[in-house]
């Protein structure tokens, strides 16, 4: 078994290593580039499969949740060895399950979030003094973007309402989470997203967050048709419990804007539990928790 993905904080050209590794080994796996984070760094998708339709899996969105993106990847790597050697991922046969369906995976929403967390002021580029003031120093618990911007409270679903939340808390400028931006829609990883779900029929979204072991299903009094029913599937696969987010957390974020923009299912998985960032050395033992609802998020 290879080991090009294991239990360790990659940065953004550690990750890109390792994605460039699993294109080059499976060529029916697809790299493109969906958009540039602020600071200009690729925010790659992997596409298998050619269908009608595909399923979409993000990671990455907040940069102390980068262990997100680890657990996707090693779902990737997964999945392409089960598809190369006809293999099964928990006794499902993964050529099988993907007939005639495709699935596409964003392992890194926010490569420049997840840099400024995990390497600190380093990785702030002009920003640095300021951010490094607003952090005190410690940059461990930064989940915005580089301009210090929650993508995951940028996106239009309503983000008016939510402003108003945000300002009520203090929230009223670039910091390192919850500040949703001068305007939704504003930030390049959030316009990489929504403009890869309007170019592709895009047939469910899963969002992973950390951390609670819960799942939102929900945006509102909206609920797309089939959505509670793979919810149910999600949580009894993974153990993890169905929730619906409150206060600061409700709106603005990916699977409510595409709730709201394409009624169909979306859904955020808040992985493991603790504190962020969760510790590098969990990471495989979450990955196997989701595995199982992770390959039917792929092929339902």
């Amino acid at each position: 078994m290879d080991t090009i993905v294991s239990s360790k904080e990659y940065t953004y050209r550690e990750r890109q290593v390792v994605i460039d590794f699993l294109c080059e080994k499976y060529k029916f796996m697809e790299s493109f580039t969906i958009g540039k984070s602020c600071m200009g760094k690729s925010i790659t998708a992997l596409k298998i499969g050619k269908s009608k339709s595909y399923s979409l899996i993000t990671a990455g969105t907040h940069g102390s949740e980068r262990i997100t993106s680890t657990i996707l990847l090693m779902f990737i790597r997964d999945l392409c060895r089960a598809i190369s050697t006809g293999g099964s991922i928990e006794g499902l046969n993964v050529r099988k399950g993907l007939l005639g369906r495709g699935v596409i995976f964003v392992p890194c929403v926010n490569p420049d979030g997840c840099d400024i967390s995990l390497l600190g002021k380093s990785a702030c580029g002009k920003n640095a003094e300021k951010y490094f003031n607003i952090c005190r120093g410690d940059f461990k618990k930064w989940n915005a973007n580089a301009r210090g911007v929650d993508i995951n409270h940028n996106f239009d679903a309503g983000w008016e309402t939510l402003q108003k939340k945000e300002i009520s808390l203090g929230i009223v400028g670039p910091g390192p989470t919850r500040y949703g931006g001068a305007a939704p829609n504003s930030e390049p990883e959030t316009q990489a997203l929504t403009n890869l779900c309007r170019s592709t029929n895009i047939r469910h979204v899963v969002a992973l967050h950390s951390q609670g072991e819960v799942i939102y299903w929900t945006y509102g009094n909206k609920i797309p048709e089939n959505s509670r029913r793979m919810a149910e599937i999600m949580a009894t696969t993974s153990g993890y419990a169905l929730d619906v987010p409150i206060d600061i957390a409700t709106g603005g974020g990916f699977k409510d804007w595409f709730i709201k923009e394409f009624y169909r299912p979306g859904f955020t998985i808040e992985i493991g539990k603790g504190e962020n960032p969760l510790p590098a050395k969990d990471t495989f033992k979450i990955y196997k928790q989701l595995r199982e609802l992770l390959i039917l998020s792929a092929i339902m």
